[in-house]
């Protein structure tokens, strides 16, 4: 039997923003959009080439809590591109400014090159190298 990679689950308070972040900043397209999925306002599919991400609503009456780099579980995901700087400009020209800060730096080096770190609206982290 083949494994291979299918989706990462995120899980949000605040959908709009999610869904603007994955699509418009980081370039993933609608899928799916499901309304009232099992007791959640919204279940929506964001494809980018192979790599899918389910990002849902919590269930009503459920509050999430506030992302914490001490969570067990994906600590952040990569994505690979041809231009760190050039993705970095493209983002910051978009309006976002969420980045991580790393002796003084927003694009730093680490080991074998240049990444950045961008926070999404839900908190998960996003690597850029």
């Amino acid at each position: 039997m083949k494994k291979t990679f299918h989706h990462v689950c995120i899980q949000t308070n605040n959908y709009d923003k999610s869904l603007d972040f994955y699509t418009r900043i980081m370039g993933f397209e609608i899928e799916k959009e499901t309304k009232n999925f099992h007791n959640r306002d919204y279940n929506t599919w964001l494809k980018l080439g192979d790599f899918y991400i389910e990002l849902q609503t919590p269930k009503k009456g459920d509050t999430l809590n506030p992302w914490s780099k001490y969570n067990a579980g994906i600590v952040h995901m990569c994505f690979s591109v041809d231009s760190v700087e050039e993705e970095y400009k493209r983002i910051k020209s978009l309006g976002y400014n969420d980045f991580k800060v790393k002796n003084d730096q927003e694009i730093y080096l680490v080991e074998d090159g240049y990444l950045f770190k961008v926070k999404a609206p839900e908190g998960t982290e996003i690597e850029i190298r």
